[in-house]
């Protein structure tokens, strides 16, 4: 199961940067669709889901500040603002209208691209945590998960043992289920790029997870491999929380 693209959409009135931009993130695995005005704009996110805005602030009718205030009373749609002028004000007028972010012109697309990103994740950060929010275990194909007392227990009731840092990253992978996550994100996010952490030891710690949960660790069933991604949980988790837990 790949990791669905995220759709893109640039609103941006001179035809050789839209091109531009369309062209280098389609290039890197994104959907993108453009619109030169906050007209087309509307209508595209009135018929599709929009994972992320780049959002030009000189427009033809409304401008891109405008359009920002006014999207963001009704949407939390990532906004990421583009403009010719980098002046402060500017930059400091769109963060307070609401934007995620705001790039000067002229910019490197590479540079735009790892905005991008930046801003999906921590998005996909603050839905995770939102949906975990007050839990205090999770549970998963009869096992559970439990954050106070930093301990897996197996569908018999049986206690598990696990290192920390096994502990936090099948925490990690029980947060976000159904999604694939790479190397790089897992280490940032159960280590935060600690001295001596590498991508290789991430493999390690999955390893040995599986040997501990997983039926057959050679045919892997809950923490699946994902070529050229890294991996996806699979089983469907349940929030446990503090309330339900001392019952």
């Amino acid at each position: 199961m790949a990791q669905t693209p995220p759709h893109i959409l640039v609103v941006e009135d001179d035809r050789e940067t839209r091109t531009l931009i369309a062209k280098y993130l389609r290039n890197n695995s994104c959907n993108v669709t453009t619109a030169t005005d906050g007209r087309e704009m509307s209508r595209i996110m009135g018929d599709h889901r929009v994972d992320l805005l780049i959002l030009d602030v000189m427009l033809p009718g409304e401008d891109g500040l405008t359009l920002c205030r006014k999207l963001r009373a009704e949407s939390q749609v990532p906004i990421i603002m583009l403009t010719a002028r980098g002046e402060d004000v500017d930059r400091i007028l769109g963060l307070e209208m609401g934007a995620d972010d705001y790039l000067p012109k002229p910019f490197n697309p590479r540079e735009l691209l790892a905005r991008i990103n930046a801003v999906l994740r921590r998005q996909a950060a603050a839905i995770t945590a939102s949906a975990t929010e007050g839990a205090s275990a999770l549970t998963f194909l009869g096992w559970k998960i439990d954050f106070r007392l930093r301990e897996l227990r197996n569908p018999e009731g049986a206690r598990v043992a696990m290192t920390s840092a096994e502990f936090d990253l099948l925490r990690t992978f029980c947060e976000r289920p159904g999604r694939v996550l790479s190397r790089d994100s897992l280490l940032d996010l159960t280590q935060g790029r600690s001295a001596g952490s590498f991508e290789r030891s991430i493999d390690v710690l999955v390893s040995r997870i599986r040997r501990k949960i997983e039926p057959d660790p050679q045919e892997a069933t809950m923490i699946k491999t994902v070529r050229s991604g890294g991996y996806m949980f699979t089983p469907v988790v349940d929030v446990v929380t503090a309330a339900a837990q001392s019952h």
